[in-house]
């Protein structure tokens, strides 16, 4: 592909991942409970699941979806579930000594919630089959474009990962006392439930 279709992808998709949405709120309260290096596994959770989602596209599962609203709307709903299941969690969330108590959790474990949080959206993977094909070029070979476009999404999103993991860690600072914590996590969870809220009114 040529170099200015390449950069215009770039600065489109740098702008599109760096607006705050449930990946990258999740990202950075993992990095705030758990701190930057444990949030890592969580980053590596949905970075494998965003891999997912636009290999799905490139499958042909977008179009799928576009012309299947029953199937969109079945991992729609559960994508709904899953966010108001962790905006739930993150209201909940103990806070003080009862947070410092609290059980370390595994990487397996966090990578496992970066990777159904990354797949609780179905709009992804149709996002993708319709960004792609304004990137492409008909007269050169597919594949190499195809594998252009996902690294660089990859390495773009990943970066804002990191970006916002260590706003975490500066967060967790000013989040020492317990009412600053208490505030936090239900101002999380509402958001997490608002996301799902969005995702419940989108349409394929």
């Amino acid at each position: 592909m040529s170099l200015h279709l390449w950069w215009l992808y770039v600065t489109a998709v740098f702008l599109i991942s760096a607006t705050p949405g449930p990946n990258m709120l999740h990202v950075m309260t993992q990095s705030i409970q758990h701190g930057p290096r444990k949030a890592m596994a969580t980053m590596a959770g949905l970075m494998s699941a965003v891999l997912l989602c636009l290999a799905a596209s490139a499958l042909g599962l977008g179009a799928l979806l576009k012309t299947s609203p029953r199937l969109f709307d079945v991992l729609r709903y559960a994508g709904v579930a899953y966010l108001v299941w962790l905006g739930i969690k993150a209201w909940r969330a103990p806070v003080g000594a009862a947070a410092v108590a609290a059980p370390a959790r595994s990487h397996h474990a966090l990578f496992a919630t970066g990777l159904l949080t990354g797949l609780s959206n179905p709009k992804l993977i149709i996002f993708a089959a319709a960004l792609f094909p304004q990137f492409i070029d008909t007269d050169r070979p597919f594949g190499v474009q195809l594998a252009i476009l996902v690294l660089t999404f990859l390495v773009i999103e990943s970066f804002w990962y990191s970006v916002y993991a260590l706003g975490g860690l500066r967060l967790a600072r000013w989040l020492a006392p317990a009412n600053r914590q208490r505030l936090f996590n239900r101002a999380t969870g509402v958001m997490f439930i608002g996301f799902g809220g969005a995702l419940l009114g989108a349409r394929a």
